[in-house]
C-alpha cells in the first residue's frame, strides 16, 4: 500500500513530475494563465498546497514534455480543485489563486502592469536591465536558460522607475506584497548600478523589503552602497558546486566571472548583513547529489540560506530534453537543506508573507525533517525570532529617505 504524501513531499513530486489538467477543471477561468517569465521557471501553473501558515506555493510544470506523462491529474470536484494521483487513487486538495486584478491595469504611462512585475507566490519578481549578455553570445549562454525568449517578450524590457514604483505600490496595497525581488542577467560591470535607482525609489516612496539578484562584482564596496540605498537581501546564482558542471553548463559565467567570485560575494554580503539575510542559489537534479549536498553545507556554513531550484527542462533551452529529477533524490536534497539550516541555526521564515512558488523554500522542508528534539527546539527558536522581528519588519515597511545617492537611470535604449 502506497504512503500518502505530506505537503512537502507533494510539492516536490509536483515539481519533478508536473501535472496534467483535466478539461473539466476549467483552470483558465480561475487561475493565473501560464506565462513564460525569467529563465522559464515560472512557466507553469501557480498553485498552493494547503498546509500550516500560508500553505506551500508551487509553480507546477504543465507545458514541458515530461509533464505530459505525469501521474498527477488536476480535477475539479464539487467546485474545489484536487490533485488526483492516478497510480493509487489518492486525492490532494490544491488551491488555484486567481490572477490579481491589477495585472491587466495600466500605469499612468500606459504600461500593462503585468509587463513590469509578476507574482511568483506572494512576492513580486521584476527583471531589470538588458537581456542577459550571455544570451546574445550563443556559445556563452547558460544551457538550462531561456531568458532571451521571455525578457522583452512577455514583459517590457525598458522599465521606468516611475512605472516600477506604481506597480509595486499597487501590489503592496492590493495583494499584500511585502518583498520585491530584482533580478538581472549579466550586464557587465554595471550590474548593481542598474538596480540602484529602483532600490532607492522603492525604499523612499513605497516602503517594502527589497532583494537583489545579480552576477557578482569585484568591488565589494558596491554592496555597501546598495545596502545604504536600502537593499535587504542579496542572492547569488552559482547553480552548481561541481566545477566541471559549472564550466560546461555555464560557459559565460565560467569565462567572464568564475565560480570563486560568487563565493566571495556571498561570504562578504552574508557577513555584512548578518545570518539568514543572503542566499546562494543552486540547481538540484543535474550534478551528482553529493555535490549538491556540499553546496548546501557551504551556503549554510557562511551564514546564508540555500535557494534550491529543482531542475526543470524548460522548452526552448539547450537542456530541454534532459530528464526531470527523481523525486526521491530531491526529497533527500531538501532533507539536507533543513538539517543544514538547523545545524547552523539559520533564521529562516522570519520575514512576513514571503512565499516563493519557484522553489522549495527552506521553511517548506520542515515536512521532511526528523521528528526529534533538535527539530522541536529549532522550530521554537525560529518562532521566538519571528515574534521578536515583527517590529523590525514593520519599520522596514515604512517609506523613509535614504542618504545614499543612486545614479540617474538610463533607458535600456541608451544603455545599448
Amino acid at each position: 500500500m502506497s504512503k500518502r504524501f505530506n505537503p512537502g513531499e507533494l510539492e516536490i513530486e509536483l515539481f519533478c513530475r508536473g501535472i496534467r489538467i483535466d478539461p473539466s477543471a476549467g483552470v483558465e477561468d480561475d487561475g493565473n494563465l501560464f506565462s513564460r517569465t525569467r529563465a522559464g521557471l515560472g512557466s507553469g501553473l501557480e498553485a498552493r498546497i494547503p498546509a500550516r501558515g500560508h500553505g506551500l506555493w508551487v509553480n507546477v510544470p504543465v507545458e514541458e514534455d515530461f509533464a505530459k506523462n505525469s501521474p498527477f491529474l488536476l480535477e475539479r470536484q464539487n467546485g474545489a480543485y484536487t490533485v488526483h494521483d492516478t497510480r493509487d487513487g489518492e486525492h490532494y486538495a490544491l488551491d488555484i489563486p486567481p490572477a490579481p486584478s491589477w495585472y491587466q491595469r495600466r500605469t499612468k504611462a500606459g504600461t500593462v502592469m503585468s509587463r513590469i512585475g509578476v507574482l511568483q507566490g506572494t512576492y513580486l519578481g521584476i527583471y531589470v536591465g538588458n537581456v542577459c549578455a550571455f544570451w546574445n553570445r550563443g556559445d556563452e549562454n547558460c544551457k538550462f536558460c531561456t531568458t532571451g525568449l521571455n525578457v522583452g517578450v512577455t514583459e517590457d524590457l525598458d522599465k521606468t522607475v516611475e512605472d516600477v514604483v506604481e506597480v509595486v505600490r499597487t501590489a503592496k496595497e492590493e495583494s499584500g506584497v511585502t518583498f520585491v525581488h530584482f533580478n538581472s542577467g549579466y550586464q557587465g560591470p554595471r550590474e548593481l548600478e542598474v538596480c540602484a535607482p529602483y532600490v532607492k525609489a522603492l525604499k523612499e516612496q513605497v516602503g517594502i523589503l527589497v532583494g537583489v539578484q545579480a552576477t557578482p562584482v569585484k568591488d565589494t564596496r558596491q554592496y555597501d552602497w546598495l545596502i545604504d540605498l536600502g537593499a535587504d537581501h542579496f542572492s547569488f546564482c552559482f547553480e552548481f558546486w561541481n566545477k566541471e558542471y559549472f564550466r560546461d553548463l555555464l560557459p559565460g559565467k565560467e569565462r567572464i566571472i568564475g565560480q570563486e567570485r560568487f563565493f566571495q560575494a556571498l561570504e562578504y554580503t552574508s557577513k555584512k548583513l548578518g545570518k539568514g539575510r543572503c542566499s546562494g542559489e543552486i540547481i538540484a537534479g543535474v550534478e551528482p547529489i553529493e555535490d549538491t549536498f556540499r553546496a548546501i553545507d557551504y551556503i549554510t556554513k557562511v551564514g546564508a540560506f540555500p535557494t534550491v531550484c529543482i531542475f526543470r527542462p524548460v522548452r526552448g533551452a539547450q537542456m530541454e530534453h534532459y530528464p526531470s529529477p527523481d523525486p526521491e533524490d530531491m526529497k533527500r536534497v531538501f532533507r539536507r537543506v533543513y538539517e543544514a539550516c538547523r545545524r547552523h541555526q539559520i533564521p529562516i521564515g522570519l520575514a512576513p508573507n514571503i512565499e516563493v512558488s519557484l522553489i522549495v523554500q527552506p521553511t517548506d522542508t520542515y515536512y521532511l525533517a526528523p521528528r526529534d528534539l533538535g527539530t522541536f527546539f529549532y522550530e521554537r527558536y525560529l518562532g521566538l525570532l519571528k515574534w521578536g522581528a515583527k517590529p523590525v519588519f514593520a519599520s522596514k515597511m515604512k517609506p523613509r529617505p535614504r542618504s545614499a545617492e543612486a545614479p540617474v537611470r538610463e533607458t535600456a535604449a541608451a544603455q545599448r
